[in-house]
This record gives structure tokens, C-alpha cells and sequence, in this order.
């Protein structure tokens, strides 16, 4: 095979070696490898060269590092008469340009690309400048997709549909409205810190979803302001929010001689400040968390104090009795105090005041002695063993009722009977759903819950 070399014009109006230097700054500005950037350059050249030349020439373009310039090459098979002349060329012909050519030899021609013009060198720019963007958003995507869950300054920079597009620079970020919390307003040019929610590779490029509503955003600006969080003395167990209103966090720590909850609040509340101060006045409740289940929804309803709790390990709910004049306090305002404190836990909380819990347990005990049979005796024992009313015992079984002391087989069995039937008495129908009423002496939370939270066995003390 034999390359016949001419003396080649500037190409595109770039002299020799300047083109190398050309590459080399835009490859450092942009942040496009120096091999992606050549191989785009010498693909858009040679599909301008097929515009030009037709498809049926077979073009062969490369990059002459050493010259700094794009080389394009036409290839003709040596033959000994032609019959094509777009594919063929004559030996003799082939003689004068490579004298050591032979038939059936493929003979590269050196072309100009000055040659290809306005048209062909349009393309070619439109190629390089398509393929320099698709680079670029493949960069600002690798630039971005491990950066999921931290938090991001960007500005303000216009609005579509309710959403705020924020520019972060290389790129543009979007803020939902269902991301945006309720009580806050932005306008253009607003400085704006986010947490990073998703980062999605699209057709456009990558788009990166902002949030200042989740979880985790109030867990990412604890954990900047306060050293012992970032530095893992102290841990965050749980978060949960209602955004522009009230949050609850869990925190625990891994020292024994660190207040978790006196650290993240600050010297004077200074660190919890700057926390509310960023999500616009939203109150945050800071709680200790603790491995007792009781303890820590005792902790979560603060500044309520709680008399008693009782415990229903099967349905993971707490019935939780508060003194009557902190009642509201507990429940907060539209149950908003005992809905995120049941959030936080992931318990199922029946707050009652103390007046109504010593009527309902009243009230229990004495239909226990309403029961067919059942003596002051016998109404202590179920008492004592957890029966508070009669309800309990009909709902009971036979095999739990022997277990308490005293009571036989036999007794077991006519206590049930006995129950059922009291309670067909004095309950012939349970309350439909659509006919309760709000009872403003106890109320029940118990949510989904969300965000960070132990592992099940860590997070109860057995």
C-alpha cells in the first residue's frame, strides 16, 4: 500500500500545530479528555468529507499529532483498467504517485479539506458541536451521580410549572413544587441550598431533582453545624418532618461523657438556630432516643409529661396517660405533636388524660364483677393479670385464663361463657366507623413511619 503526501492548506482557517493548540485548550476549559475531543473532530471530518465525495469513496480520516492537523485520505484499488473511477485508478496512473504500487494495491491519496466547502465544513462543525455537548453532559453526570444525598448551593434562575430551575453552575437543577415547603416563597436570583434527591441521566442531559422538604435534609444540615454528628460521636437514629411547620430528630451517643441532644441544640441554641433559621422558622424538636421503647415515646411527646404507659407488644402500640391540664400539650396542635412523635418512634400512640384512664380502669373493673360468677376475688385475679375489663376475658382463651392462679379448666371455660354473654347484654352492636365520634379526652397516632431508624432489635431493649 502506498500514501502519496502533498502539502496540505490551512484547514478550517487553522494554520498547522495551531489546531493542536486549539484542542488542547478546549480539552483543559471544558474538561473533555484530549482522545474524546480528536476522535470527534476526525469523525465529523470524515462525514463531511462523505457528504462532499459520496458514499461509495472510501475515506479514511486520522489525526497527525506530530503536524497537529486532520489528514484525510482517498483510497482507490490499482488496477489495470478502470472501470470505476470514483474506487479505481489505472497502475499507470498509480505509477506516477507511488511508483512502487502494484495491481491490486489500495492506493491512499492525501486529500485538502479546504476542498470539501461551506456545506461539508457546516456539517462538520454541527457534529463537533453536538458530540462536544453529549460529552459534556456525560461529564456533568458522572459529575453529579455520586453526589445523591448531599446538600447543594445553587441560584434561583427561573420558574416552569411551579418548579424552580436552580442553576448550579455546570448545570441546571430542578426544585419541584411537591419539594419546595409551603411556607416558603423564592424569586429570580434568590440564593438557595437544597438537598440532592435524584440524579437522572435524560435525553437532554442529566437532570438533578432537589429537595427541601425530605428527611434527610434537616439530618444533612445537623450533621454540617455540629461536629460530633459528622464526627460520629453523636448519631442520628430518626427524622421526621412536616415541613414548614415542626420536626422531630432522634439522636443518640456514642460517649458516654456527650449530651447528644445538648450538642446539636449548641452553646446558647446557637447550632439548632442556624438549622431553623435555614428552613425559615420550622420548630425542631430535638429527642433522645432510647432503646426502651417507653423511655423513648416518653422523650418524643416532651415537653408533655407522661404518668403511665402501657404497653401491647402484638400491635405495637403504646396507650400513654398524660396529667388532664397536658393533655393538648401531648397532642399538639391538630394531633400534630402525637403524629410525629408516633413517626419518630413507630409505635402506635393512644394518648388519654389521667381523669379518663382512671374512669375507663374504673369502669373495666367493675364490669369484670358484672361477669355471671365472678367474685371480688376472682375480679383482683384477672385484674392483676392484666384482664381490665370484661371485654379482655371474652376475648381471651381458655389455655390463658388457666394460667392465672386459681382458675381451672372448668372455671375457664364458664368465665368465657359468661363474658360472651355479658357482653351481648350490655354491647349488642359495635359502633360503626362512619358514627364515631372525636373523643377529646385521648387521641390515637400511629403513621407510617419514615426516614432513619434502628434496626429492629437494636432499637428495643429486651
Amino acid at each position: 500500500m502506498g500514501v502519496i503526501q502533498k502539502k496540505e492548506k490551512e484547514w478550517a482557517g487553522i494554520p498547522p500545530l495551531e489546531l493542536k493548540r486549539v484542542i488542547d485548550q478546549v480539552s483543559r476549559d471544558k474538561g473533555i479528555n484530549k482522545e474524546v475531543l480528536i476522535s470527534t473532530l476526525v469523525e465529523a471530518i470524515g462525514s463531511a468529507a462523505k457528504k462532499k465525495l459520496g458514499l461509495k469513496k472510501e475515506i479514511e480520516v486520522n489525526y497527525n499529532d506530530e503536524l497537529g492537523e486532520i489528514e484525510v485520505f482517498e483510497f482507490k484499488e490499482v488496477v489495470e483498467k478502470v472501470k470505476d473511477p470514483n474506487t479505481q485508478v489505472s497502475l499507470e496512473e498509480g505509477k506516477k504517485l507511488d511508483p512502487e504500487c502494484e495491481v491490486g494495491d489500495s492506493l491512499g491519496m492525501k486529500m485538502e479539506t479546504s476542498s470539501f466547502g461551506r456545506i461539508a465544513a457546516q456539517s462538520a462543525k454541527q457534529v463537533i458541536i453536538q458530540r462536544m455537548k453529549d460529552v459534556e453532559r456525560d461529564i456533568v453526570f458522572d459529575d453529579f451521580k455520586d453526589r445523591k444525598g448531599e446538600v447543594i448551593n445553587g441560584i434561583v434562575q427561573r420558574f416552569d410549572k411551579g418548579a424552580a430551575i436552580i442553576n448550579l453552575g455546570r448545570t441546571e437543577a430542578v426544585l419541584p413544587t411537591t419539594e419546595q415547603i409551603p411556607t416558603e416563597t423564592y424569586k429570580q436570583g434568590d440564593r438557595i441550598r437544597a438537598y440532592v434527591l435524584e440524579v437522572k441521566k435524560i435525553s437532554k442531559g442529566p437532570q438533578v431533582i432537589l429537595s427541601r422538604t425530605h428527611p434527610q435534609f434537616l439530618a444533612a444540615l445537623f450533621e454540617m453545624e455540629v461536629p460530633e454528628i459528622s464526627q460520629k460521636v453523636v448519631r442520628i437514629i430518626n427524622v421526621v418532618r412536616e415541613p414548614g411547620s415542626r420536626s422531630k430528630i432522634a439522636v443518640t451517643s456514642e460517649a458516654k461523657d456527650v449530651d447528644p441532644v445538648g450538642a446539636c441544640v449548641g452553646m446558647k441554641g446557637n447550632r439548632v438556630q442556624y438549622v431553623v433559621q435555614e428552613l425559615k422558622g420550622e420548630k425542631i424538636d430535638i429527642i433522645s432516643w432510647n432503646p426502651d421503647p417507653a423511655k423513648f415515646i416518653c422523650n418524643a411527646l416532651a415537653p408533655a409529661e407522661v404518668i403511665r404507659v402501657i404497653i401491647d407488644e402484638v400491635n405495637r402500640s403504646m396507650e400513654v396517660v398524660v396529667p388532664d391540664d397536658q393533655l393538648s400539650l401531648a397532642i399538639g396542635k391538630r394531633g400534630q405533636n402525637v403524629r410525629l412523635a408516633s413517626r419518630l418512634t413507630g409505635w402506635k400512640i393512644d394518648v388519654k388524660s389521667e381523669s379518663k384512664y382512671t374512669k375507663s380502669m374504673r369502669d373495666g373493673y367493675q364490669s369484670l364483677l358484672q361477669i355471671s360468677g365472678v367474685g371480688e376475688a376472682t375480679a383482683d385475679s384477672l385484674y392483676k393479670a392484666g384482664y381490665k375489663s370484661a371485654r379482655e376475658v371474652a376475648e381471651s382463651n381458655i389455655d390463658e385464663l388457666i394460667q392465672i392462679s386459681g382458675i381451672t379448666p372448668k372455671k375457664a371455660e364458664k368465665l368465657l361463657e359468661a363474658a360472651t354473654e355479658f357482653l351481648k347484654i350490655t354491647q349488642p352492636k359495635e359502633p360503626s366507623a362512619d358514627n364515631e365520634e372525636i373523643d377529646e379526652d385521648n387521641t390515637t397516632a400511629g403513621e407510617e413511619n419514615e426516614g432513619i431508624m434502628p434496626d429492629e432489635d437494636e432499637g428495643r431493649d429486651k
